[in-house]
């Protein structure tokens, strides 16, 4: 189907405005952009309960852990569900501001506790130093699960974009070394293997009405742009922490909930993941939103699918973590 007509009017204002697309840009001016970008398509979020912040030693120095809680709990409540949530931005743009606003809908959709790192970024700390910083981040909420009234075997992992090409990288990670438990995996828009598709086919997931070079749109120039800040070394795009989609096996993974979009450079490489889960035996629940370009999710103040797929993404984890209270 053609781009739905929010996302044409949303495409159109951008092009009409002439704004410079972000690959074009300097990081600083870039990493600027991308916040009011943000803001102004999703706003300053939900009101939620509480959030805090606290400070943990990660392997490159400080890192900084923020902490959503949708309802009260007193420490006479039993500990509750958690989510780390990986903000997206090409390994290279992103905050916890930016990643604020779905934070904070998750949180209330799904009435856990929601938790995201400010992971260092690329080129200034390069693969595999966000991996890294977010294990860190994954291992921390698990060995202090009491003490943050968090439940350790309802722990899952999720992420947009970039996010969720982390989120999957630990899970990769937990599988090797044996834990932490992770419940579930929510995969939105990943990057999930380091591909850049030549100009003018249409098998870098974007159809061939043109949009794989709209500068009004996330395209295949800004999928290099981000890789080209991220690897230092070409080698390392065989890595299937930074290529999950290259892993030998993909078998005993958690399972996962897999969110593309019709009109992403990355729709193909998220929805081949979601089959080889599939085929590795993983329980897989993929779903495309047609007509919607990349970072819908981020963007239901303009876009409803972004709305609704935030609200797909909470049944989903909702149903995982009634699932694992049933099974106590």
């Amino acid at each position: 189907m053609p781009l739905h007509p929010q996302a044409e009017a949303m495409r159109a204002r951008r092009a009409a405005a002439g704004t410079p697309p972000l690959y074009t840009r300097t990081l600083a001016e870039a990493r600027a952009a991308d916040l009011a970008d943000l803001r102004a398509a999703t706003g300053s979020g939900e009101e939620v309960h509480h959030v805090g912040e606290f400070a943990f030693d990660g392997p490159g120095g400080p890192l900084t852990l923020r902490h959503y809680r949708p309802e009260p709990r007193t420490e006479t409540d039993p500990p509750g569900p958690a989510l780390l949530y990986l903000y997206g931005g090409g390994w290279a743009l992103g905050s916890l501001e930016t990643g604020d606003p779905v934070c904070r809908a998750l949180a209330n959709a799904t009435g856990a506790d929601v938790l995201a790192v400010g992971y260092r970024h690329a080129p200034e700390h390069r693969f595999p130093a966000a991996v890294h910083d977010c294990w860190a981040a994954l291992d921390r909420i698990a060995r202090h699960a009491a003490e943050l009234g968090i439940d350790p075997d309802r722990i899952a992992v999720g992420g947009d974009s970039a996010g969720g090409n982390l989120a999957a990288a630990l899970t990769l990670l937990a599988r090797e070394r044996g834990g932490p438990a992770i419940l579930h995996q929510l995969l939105v828009y990943p990057n999930t293997d380091h591909r850049l598709p030549p100009p003018g086919t249409d098998d870098d997931g974007t159809g061939d009405d043109g949009t794989d070079d709209d500068p009004a749109l996330f395209n295949r120039h800004s999928v290099a742009w981000y890789w080209g800040h991220y690897l230092a070394d070409p080698a390392d795009a065989a890595n299937p922490l930074a290529s999950p989609l290259r892993a030998p096996s993909l078998a005993g993974l958690p399972p996962a909930t897999v969110i593309t979009a019709e009109y992403d450079p990355l729709r193909d490489e998220g929805e081949e993941y979601a089959e080889a889960l599939r085929a590795a035996g993983v329980p897989v629940e993929l779903r495309r939103y047609d007509g919607m370009p990349h970072g819908f999710f981020a963007m239901p103040g303009i876009l409803d699918d972004g709305r609704s797929a935030q609200l797909f993404a909470a049944e989903r984890l909702v149903a995982a973590y009634q699932a694992a209270e049933a099974q106590r």
